[in-house]
This record gives structure tokens, C-alpha cells and sequence, in this order.
């Protein structure tokens, strides 16, 4: 990498964490807690977000989600169907969302009606991994038609996540999934990583992940 790539790159990192500390402050001023859902394409995000939504709407939890994708607002219409206040973002083309990104999607909004805000971020396991976007918790997810050893090939995005959710574990004897294997290469590259299997079709683990959701968090200053 040349010395002025490097440079630029420092520069829109740099600017990128000045206003994801903004956006903390704001989160954390108005009492909503943010999660960053990050993962490969058609590991299961929106699956997951559509139940996990749905549940904490019928458990009277305010919920707001942001589901970035590169076009179509897909997405937005399946989670609005939960009666959650959902925004798309599109990126036409960027294979990550930011912090300029999510503040202009959040404009207009009034964050202390929300308990819980969701960010669905891109799908992609490397770009994601360098942008804060003012979260409390990052959580990677590895659906198990990916296989096990994803984590060591993309160590960056699940060395930063607090949590990694396995996905449609309904499929994982079909798949042959290896569950410990993945386990071991999870912990590998983040050994403190919280573990959570779900499947969003049966329900399997939904409680558990529920559970983290709402767990109270130290926040960052």
C-alpha cells in the first residue's frame, strides 16, 4: 500500500470515528441501545432481524432498525411488516455503511422513543470490520452453509464483534457443520467471543439472543 493511500485512508478513518463519537453521545443521551449486525451476503441477517423485531415489538420494546444495502429496499419491507420503525440505506455501489451514512438515515428521528436500535449493515466481512458507527455492540454473524473456518479467513471482523450468532442451524447436520470447529476458530481469533446458535426459522436460540439484547451494557465514554 503506498504512502498516500495510506494517508487518505487514515484521514477518512479518522474522520469516520470523529462523528461515530458523535453518534454515541446522541445514543447514549437519548437511551437507545445500538447494535451493528455485520456478516458475508446471505448469512441470515435480515432472517434474524425480521424475528428478532417482531419479538420485541410483541414484548412491547420500542425497535428501530437501519438495513443498508447496495439497491433495492428489499430489505426495509420485510422488517417494516413487524411494525418496527425501519429506514433503508442505500449505497449504491459502497460495500460498507458509516457514520455519515447513518446519521443522515437517523435525521428526522426522535432516539429516546427507541429502546433498541438495529444497524444491518452490508454484506461483506471485511470493509465493515474498520467503521464504528457509534454502536454499543458489534455482533458478526456465520451462517452454517459458509463453514467453519470463515473466522480465520476474515479474523478482522469477528476480532472486533462481541458477539458471533450462528445462523440456520436447522441446516447445520445437513451441511455437516462442524460445530466445535467453529467454535475453536471463533475463539481462536477472539478468544473472550460470545457464542450464540440460532436458527430464525424454528426459533432455536432466539431466547438466548434476546437475552443478550437486552442485557445491560457499559457504555463507551
Amino acid at each position: 500500500m503506498s504512502k498516500r493511500v495510506l494517508e487518505i485512508r487514515k484521514s477518512v478513518l479518522g474522520k469516520n470515528d470523529l462523528l461515530a463519537a458523535e453518534l454515541r453521545t446522541r445514543f447514549q443521551a437519548a437511551g437507545v441501545t445500538v447494535f451493528n449486525l455485520v456478516s458475508g451476503p446471505g448469512a441470515g441477517k435480515t432472517a434474524l432481524l425480521e424475528r428478532t423485531l417482531r419479538t420485541l415489538m410483541r414484548e412491547g420494546r420500542r425497535a428501530a432498525a437501519l438495513t443498508g444495502d447496495l439497491e433495492t429496499d428489499n430489505d426495509a419491507r420485510r422488517l417494516e411488516a413487524s411494525g418496527a420503525t425501519v429506514r433503508q440505506i442505500m449505497t449504491h455501489g459502497c460495500c460498507h455503511l458509516d457514520a455519515e451514512m447513518i446519521s443522515t438515515h437517523i435525521e428526522g428521528w426522535d432516539l429516546a422513543a427507541f429502546d433498541v436500535l438495529f444497524i444491518e449493515n452490508v454484506g461483506n466481512l471485511v470493509c465493515p470490520a474498520s467503521y464504528d458507527l457509534g454502536e454499543d455492540s458489534r455482533v458478526a454473524l456465520l451462517s452454517v452453509t459458509e463453514g467453519e473456518d470463515k473466522p480465520l479467513k476474515y479474523p478482522g471482523i469477528f476480532h472486533s464483534a462481541d458477539a458471533a450468532v450462528l445462523t440456520k442451524m436447522d441446516l447445520a447436520a445437513a451441511c455437516e457443520f462442524d460445530l466445535e470447529a467453529a467454535a475453536g476458530n471463533l475463539r481462536a481469533v477472539h478468544p473472550a467471543i460470545r457464542i450464540i446458535e440460532t436458527s430464525a426459522k424454528t426459533g432455536m436460540g432466539m431466547r438466548e439472543w434476546m437475552d443478550f439484547l437486552l442485557e445491560p451494557r457499559e457504555r463507551l465514554p
